[in-house]
């Protein structure tokens, strides 16, 4: 019995589906990777819902910034050899995720609801739109 798994030259998703996905290529180029997100457009409010499996509700942070919201967690999974013995594959993700979102002026934090339940995050962003400026009257002198 072999506990590395075999691969396929056949197994085109493996080798080209994720290539070109964010988390993929940022965690190669930066050691930093982009949790994936689902985005919902409901009536009143966008529903963001990102995954952050065997991260803590404490390891997540969301804060936002000129208009930019941003997701950043950071996991770290790394055993030493003596305890659990030698690693001979890792697949699982360690290390720094972060995801940013452009609202726009407009939104607070107070404005945007958040909960974490089973490694995934849901943030609900109110729709806002931009405030148009209010006519003023110049007077001539």
């Amino acid at each position: 019995m072999s506990l590395v798994p075999r691969n396929n030259w056949f197994d085109i998703e493996k080798a080209f589906g994720s290539f070109f996905e964010p988390s993929s290529l940022q965690a190669r180029t930066s050691g930093v990777a982009a949790p994936k997100v689902d985005i919902r457009d409901k009536e009143d409010h966008f529903e963001i819902t990102a995954e952050l499996p065997g991260v803590k509700k404490e390891d997540v942070h969301v804060h936002l910034d000129n208009g930019v919201l941003t997701i950043e967690t950071e996991s770290n999974d790394e055993k030493t050899e003596e305890k659990d013995g030698v690693v001979i594959r890792r697949e699982r993700y360690s290390g720094k995720m972060v995801r940013s979102f452009t609202l726009g002026p407009g939104v607070s934090e107070a404005d945007i609801k958040a909960g974490f339940e089973n490694g995934l995050l849901t943030l609900e962003v109110p729709k806002k739109s931009p405030e148009l400026p209010k006519a003023r009257r110049i007077l001539i002198d």
